[in-house]
């Protein structure tokens, strides 16, 4: 069987399915039209977000076996057309998981201290202790909308608090020792943290709206390492500004392109952002959508880049998890 490589991966994957008798190409810069020229060759393709796999793809890999996704979500693939055309599909959510959950626990902690603005403050000379007086997570509720491989390992890792965990999920009786399942209902009466472990569908787009979070009995802090789109980030800002949300830990924005390489749609915008902030640390409203200047510049929002499930360790791990995958289907 011939596999293509359209993103690169750690180099235990190529590796080891070299050693299982597989052939391993690699192309990490044709176009999505020059893929689809040569696709018929191919039994199997692995990739994270490059490109999206959709039905003119699929129609063009006559031959195709597996697709395998180094990542948690398949939201770049037409699972539908995909599944009839007997194509199997392998996602890695079991590589990251853990990574999820410990970069979580970690935004939620450095909100809750104010650990981001009290490290600007002192680089500059100023000791302000009243101002950076943290809050404790023991006796807070927190709960949790998705409740698979990324919420369990979030749970998991609150054991140590005293804490409420609860969880919200389409599917049933997901809860366990560690959460407890509720509806939609309780989760936004009882919850003081929202934490969203969703993969990207049409029931989670925009998900997190006004109306959802006005849905909420008490002020909340949210934190988002699961799919930007999932929030419209107009309504976020506009609950920060309220005090509706107190705080928001922010690993994916809705402004990333698809392949979470880049933060806007071209990578000029974000280009031109950098050189002009280096200068005159400013950002610019018509480089930039005005929510997003007011997440970069709020003391209570603390952002990365989409890289929660991108550790060390987690990088080994989803290489490894897709070549055993692929193993058990076709060895």
């Amino acid at each position: 069987m011939k596999i293509l490589h359209l993103d690169t991966n750690h180099p235990l994957l190529i590796n080891q399915l070299n050693d299982l008798g597989f052939t391993n190409d690699e192309d990490y810069t044709s176009s999505k039209t020059e893929v689809e020229a040569k696709i018929s060759d191919y039994d199997g393709i692995v990739i994270r977000s490059r490109f999206k796999i959709d039905k003119q793809f699929l129609d063009a890999a006559k031959n195709l076996k597996f697709i395998g996704r180094v990542g948690a979500g398949l939201e770049n693939i037409d699972c539908d057309y995909a599944e009839q055309k007997g194509v199997y599909l392998i996602s890695a959510p079991e590589g990251n998981r853990n990574a999820v959950g410990e970069h979580a626990l970690g935004m939620l902690l450095s909100l809750f201290n104010k650990l981001n603005k009290a490290d600007q403050e002192v680089r500059q000379g100023k000791w302000k202790r009243e101002a950076n007086r943290g809050l404790e997570l023991d006796g807070k509720t927190v709960g949790l909308i998705g409740y698979g491989n990324m919420g369990k390992a979030f749970a998991k890792k609150l054991r140590g608090f005293d804490v409420e965990v609860l969880c919200y999920d389409i599917k049933d009786n997901v809860g366990d020792e560690n959460c407890k399942q509720v509806s939609l209902e309780e989760l936004q009466e009882k919850a003081d943290v929202l934490s969203l472990h969703t993969p990207q569908t049409p029931l989670t787009l925009n998900m997190v709206n006004t109306e959802f979070i006005n849905s909420f009995k008490k002020p909340f802090w949210l934190i988002n390492t699961a799919r930007g789109k999932s929030v419209i980030t107009e309504d976020l800002v506009s609950a920060l500004d309220t005090g509706k949300i107190l705080g928001a830990g922010l690993d994916v924005l809705e402004y990333e392109k698809s392949s979470f390489e880049n933060l806007f749609k071209t990578a000029e915008p974000r280009f031109r952002w950098m050189r002009k902030r280096k200068k005159t640390g400013l950002l610019s409203a018509v480089e930039a959508p005005e929510a997003f200047q007011y997440l970069i510049y709020a003391d209570n929002v603390l952002l990365t880049p989409h890289v929660a499930g991108w550790t060390v360790e987690s990088n080994i791990k989803l290489a490894q998890t897709i070549v055993d995958k692929i193993k058990v289907k076709f060895c």
